[in-house]
């Protein structure tokens, strides 16, 4: 088996069917498996799988017993992958007909690329920055969080590379978890996300164990992916959101706290993080949709 593409949905039915039937058109010569790990979202996802996929002999569908969270529900599907290369790939997907001949072609030629995305684009046709990132260490997650990188994106907007074209392929820092395809050997070696992540934040932490082993992290837009966002966390805007903030405070802890050493940058990364999510949580109240986060 050469690819695995795993996709964990939360109550994203009608995407998940939009996801499913693109990854079933595709037209590649590398053999795969698909296997779905739903997180109990009780929406009719389970009867869509049990019915209009029940033909495909190449998926696996398991429904979960509870909402395992992103993170511990793809690493249950990563121990069951069968295939020489797994591909992470979010239910609010829908990728393009050459999208996994294309990006494995690149993959396979590349042993230095740890882990590599293709150009993801939402909706609204422009492309989802957090495709490719910076690390967010404090000076870069001030300038992302304050908004100075999308009001001078030539000065501040290293975190979504803002100052280099959407069709350049580069090596970047970390990319998002809706897209994210590696070897087994590079499994092997991270044993997959860190589960202490629930829900955002493991995919950044995954590219910088990836780093650290000395592999690169690349963004190869020669094929694309649209990208329909916030499905999951649209159903519990207040918990995503609180996700979102609470994570930040995680990666600083684990990455960076031993780093500076000092009672003030806590103080500083602390009052920053938690200031940000009260103030987005009075923004929402008089938005009309709430908003997580828009990167």
């Amino acid at each position: 088996m050469d690819l695995s593409i795993i996709i964990v949905p939360y109550k994203a039915k009608d995407k998940l069917e939009v996801t499913l039937d693109a990854v079933f058109a595709s037209k590649t010569n590398y053999s795969y498996e698909v296997i779905v790990l739903d997180n109990l979202s009780e929406d009719g996802t389970d009867e869509l799988m049990r019915t209009k996929y029940a033909q495909h002999s190449n998926l696996t569908y398991i429904q979960n017993g509870a909402n395992l969270g992103f993170p511990i529900a793809n690493n249950k599907g990563m121990r069951l992958a069968k295939g020489d290369y797994i591909l992470l790939l979010n239910p609010d997907t829908k990728v393009a007909e050459d999208n996994f001949q294309v990006m494995m072609d690149f993959i396979k030629s590349c042993p230095d690329v740890g882990i590599a995305t293709s150009k993801l684009i939402k909706a609204n046709g422009e492309l989802d920055w957090a495709c490719r990132r910076t690390e967010p260490d404090p000076k870069i997650a001030i300038y992302r969080l304050s908004g100075l990188q999308k009001l001078f994106p030539k000065k501040f907007g290293s975190y979504n590379v803002l100052n280099k074209s959407v069709d350049e392929e580069s090596q970047i820092d970390a990319c998002t978890g809706a897209y994210m395809l590696f070897s087994r050997k590079i499994y092997e070696l991270t044993k997959g996300f860190d589960e202490q992540f629930f829900m955002y934040g493991e995919d950044l932490d995954l590219c910088k164990r990836v780093r650290d082993l000395g592999y690169k992290i690349w963004y190869y837009p020669k094929t694309y992916s649209y990208h329909y966002k916030g499905q999951s966390s649209r159903k519990a805007p207040k918990l995503a959101l609180y996700a979102f903030h609470k994570v930040m405070i995680l990666y600083y802890k684990k990455h960076y706290q031993k780093k500076y050493h000092s009672i003030f940058m806590d103080a500083f990364v602390y009052t920053g993080v938690w200031g940000r999510y009260w103030l987005k949580r009075l923004q929402n109240l008089f938005r009309k949709e709430a908003i997580v986060s828009k990167s």
